[in-house]
């Protein structure tokens, strides 16, 4: 088994450093300097989307309301993988890592929003629940012609919606600092999860506002303390990440190019993770938004990742970094914790929550994916067999390393890139980066709200 995972992760490397690396680049660079940069330039006007919608009220009946689905989008992004899968990167990339999160974040806002919209633009109501159904299942028919792909990308949605990785985290986590009996934890958390998934997108929104922002708070407002008390460390911190970033790093051992390309590779796959993007998972979320202008609900996904890599991801890494401790013979998971130890009590009892409810937002809205994925496989059979499947893949990763799981989940992630990029790139005529226009796709031109299938749209 171990000989196994060592040629998955051989092959994970070669996958995101030759393959996903470039095709993030490319696209990502070229729709932003179609769009004008607009992830940048109508950054103010973002802001302004996203606050108008809490004044929105939820009139559309057949979907969600677009702030509790940017919640759910939300709890998938910010999770463990801020605290713990991002500092994996500066352990194994250098703190040169941080600069390609950075590049990947601001290239990557345009990716997910593209990938947001044609979710949105070719989205089916549900006929069963009311709501949508949407994602890059749908929209890759229009690209492919045929079934096989979709249903492809869908079987991918599904192994990556059962977030092994993790669950195995808070568990360890919870286990290790608390005590107890993991496989009693385990079997709770798994309970907790169903419940929130059984829900929809609906629950799962409503649990993540409940527990992202006290948490963004709280966290930053650690961190930032941290910081200010480290202030002098602060500017050689930041140059190593920018040296580092076009050099490479000597704890990866090899020659300086070799060192540079992990650096790069470790960057872009952390950041992808972290961010969902071009995953194809936010686009599934947020079509049962009941917003009816796609542009408007996918600009939201632009604040969604400055939120996750700019704010939450910056602050765990260079925690570790102006403290020192990234370079500490350490598991990855105590990384953070260590550097938060050093200047408040308890961190012991504050992490393992911190992790939980973390876990437990991005585990609920990944699993609600993957439900919604295996019914799109077997409308009859799909949810039924995929809780059978989620509860054996998730009793079985519970006994292994946690970046064996972590490499499972970035396999998945790279083949859902790949397809989702191609989708995006075929169908790039068919996006609006207009983000001032109400009428852009307001389809019936009256302006009055109400959703109107667009001729594209295919129904299956």
């Amino acid at each position: 088994m171990e000989n196994f995972f060592l040629y998955l992760e051989g092959f994970e490397n070669i996958l995101w450093g030759y393959i996903c690396f470039p095709i993030l680049m490319i696209l990502g660079l070229y729709l932003s300097y179609t769009s004008n940069f607009v992830q940048i330039r109508k950054f103010p006007t973002v802001i302004k989307t996203f606050l108008g919608f809490f004044k929105m009220r939820n009139q559309n009946v057949e979907g969600v309301h677009p702030i509790k689905a940017f919640f759910a989008a939300v709890g998938g992004c910010v999770g463990v993988g801020n605290i713990v899968g991002i500092c994996t990167a500066v352990q194994l990339g250098g703190p040169g890592a941080l600069f390609w999160i950075w590049i990947t974040a601001i290239l990557g806002m345009i990716l997910k929003y593209s990938e947001v919209y044609l979710g949105m633009r070719y989205r089916v109501k549900n006929e069963v629940s009311g709501g949508y159904n949407g994602g890059p299942m749908y929209f890759l028919q229009k690209v492919f012609k045929t079934s096989a792909v979709p249903m492809i990308v869908a079987g991918l949605l599904c192994i990556y919606g059962v977030e092994v990785y993790q669950f195995k985290t808070v568990a360890v986590s919870i286990s290790t600092n608390i005590g107890g009996n993991e496989l009693l934890i385990c079997a709770i958390f798994i309970g907790l999860i169903f419940y929130a998934a059984s829900g929809g997108v609906k629950r799962v929104g409503n649990i993540s506002s409940a527990i992202i922002p006290v948490f963004v708070v709280f966290y930053v407002g650690m961190g930032l303390w941290v910081l200010v008390n480290n202030l002098g460390a602060f500017p050689a911190a930041l140059g190593e990440v920018f040296y580092d970033a076009f050099t490479g790093t000597a704890i990866s051992g090899g020659l300086i190019g070799a060192s540079l390309m992990k650096t790069i590779s470790e960057g872009i796959r952390r950041g992808c993770y972290t961010g969902d993007i071009a995953i194809g998972y936010a686009s599934v979320i947020h079509s049962e938004s009941s917003s009816t202008q796609p542009q408007k609900q996918a600009s939201l996904v632009i604040f969604d990742v400055f939120l996750d890599t700019f704010m939450i991801c910056t602050t765990s890494v260079m925690l570790i970094l102006v403290t020192g401790i990234w370079k500490e013979p350490m598991p990855t998971s105590m990384l953070v914790q260590t550097a938060l130890g050093q200047y408040f009590p308890y961190m012991h009892f504050f992490m393992p929550f911190f992790l939980f409810l973390l876990g437990y937002s991005t585990i609920n809205a990944y699993f609600c994916v993957g439900i919604k994925c295996a019914e799109y496989i077997s409308p009859r059979y799909g949810k039924k067999v995929y809780y059978a499947y989620a509860l054996i893949a998730l009793a079985i990763f519970s006994f292994v390393d946690p970046t064996q799981a972590q490499t499972v989940m970035m396999l998945a992630a790279g083949f859902l890139l790949i397809l989702n990029c191609y989708g995006i790139f075929r169908l790039r005529s068919e996006i609006s980066f207009d983000l001032d226009d109400p009428k852009a796709t307001d389809y019936d031109g009256n302006d009055d709200g109400d959703l109107v299938p667009s001729p594209v749209r295919i129904t299956i």
